[in-house]
């Protein structure tokens, strides 16, 4: 316990509480907002746009605001600001039913993502060291994947005793994300030095952070750029059940199920990856990625969707905090809000074009081919980091 208590300081306690907290109030919607949204008027293809330009807000955002935190020196100022405008996003969807409204809501809550995630990341690669960093980032992981968990349960309880009344659920949603800001307060920040005060962000200098970065992160965005571009949306695993005639309520406690593994497996692989090094922690779920869609082009039963929901879940434990813990270990520490920034753009940008391929395939060609490339891609990437990137890649 001491060893724990050394790695997980207070300020990743603190930074891990307040992004469960936020999760506790995005995935109190998540499983209704479909449902809602359909209600209101929106057409797939207004929601798929709605998701679409709402990543792809986020990952500009990222990049654009990572810099500034790095060109200004500061870390908190940025993920106060982000977190409390997701908080407000929330019970403002509560005051009208406009397609237009909603949209500016969602994008408001993604642009509230930009602006913290790559100064957030900063603050969580400062309270590691390189012997740590999987850990670290394994924790916050876990307790902000706790919020996947604890939200839609408590949405799915609030539903029961009032069905239908959405309104109140975005009001109540409110209150974790309130929480989540207090909570930030505290979060002490140590100075930073400013490198050689970089001119203000521009999409420019942005890509060239990557051109003319170390060839270590050049080798791991890369990669992820290729694997955002399948790594599509969950929705598509959920559809897939609820083509096979899974009830929803069934589909919303296999989604819990996925993130109770996720939450609960981030800590102890990330431990793991700063064993027996990152690269192989993260080659191994990206396999696992690749076996699961495999899984999913099969005929199966409501156990069978459990197991893949569950084995899915260590998939995104063993690279969702990985893949940050072993991009932070290649950056300056002058560059790494602008480094995970740019690192989680491209992510968000790829998310955005993932969409639209998978559901292009699955459109013109079923649900096996577009599963099937994935499953392939994915594989193929995971070949390619095993071989491309070194074995002490987080130390590089």
């Amino acid at each position: 316990m001491q060893a724990t208590r050394k790695v997980i300081t207070r300020a990743v306690w603190s930074l891990s509480l307040v992004s469960m907290f936020t999760d506790v109030a995005g995935e109190m919607l998540y499983p209704i907002m479909p449902v809602y949204l359909r209600s209101i008027g929106f057409t797939a293809l207004m929601l798929g746009i709605l998701e679409g330009l709402a990543e792809l807000v986020a990952g500009l955002g990222k990049g654009y605001f990572g810099s500034l935190s790095d060109h200004f020196g500061k870390r908190l100022v940025f993920v106060r600001v982000g977190y409390a405008l997701s908080a407000l996003s929330k019970p403002l969807q509560a005051f009208s039913v406009l397609p237009a409204w909603m949209f500016v809501c969602r994008t408001a809550d993604r642009v509230g993502k930009g602006i913290r995630t790559g100064a957030r990341d900063a603050l969580l690669s400062a309270e590691s060291t390189p012997e740590t960093k999987g850990r670290v980032f394994g924790f916050h992981r876990g307790l902000d994947t706790l919020g996947a968990v604890i939200g839609p349960c408590i949405a799915l309880v609030f539903l029961a005793y009032r069905p239908n009344q959405y309104h109140q659920l975005f009001l109540l949603a409110f209150l974790p994300g309130v929480m989540a800001v207090v909570l930030l307060f505290t979060v002490g920040e140590k100075k930073l030095p400013v490198a050689s005060r970089k001119p203000p962000y521009s999409l420019r200098k942005f890509f060239g952070f990557a051109v003319h970065a170390d060839p270590v992160y050049k080798k791991i965005v890369g990669a992820f750029i290729v694997f955002s571009l399948v790594n599509s949306s969950d929705y598509f695993l959920l559809l897939k059940a609820a083509e096979a005639q899974v009830p929803t309520a069934i589909i919303i406690w296999m989604y819990i199920f996925y993130n109770v593994f996720y939450a609960g497996l981030s800590y102890p692989l990330g431990h793991l990856g700063d064993r027996v090094g990152l690269k192989k922690v993260l080659v191994a779920g990206l396999f696992v990625f690749a076996a699961v869609y495999a899984g999913f082009t099969m005929e199966l039963n409501i156990s069978g969707y459990f197991v893949l929901f569950a084995v899915y879940g260590c998939y995104a434990a063993a690279t969702d905090g990985v893949s940050k813990a072993l991009v932070s270990g290649v950056l300056k520490k002058e560059d790494s809000a602008t480094g995970l920034g740019a690192f989680a753009a491209f992510q968000s940008i790829g998310a955005l074009a993932a969409g639209l391929i998978t559901g292009a395939l699955w459109s013109g060609f079923g649900l096996w081919v577009a599963f099937g490339v994935i499953a392939v891609v994915a594989a193929s990437v995971a070949t390619y980091l095993a071989f491309a990137l070194p074995n002490d890649a987080s130390q590089h």
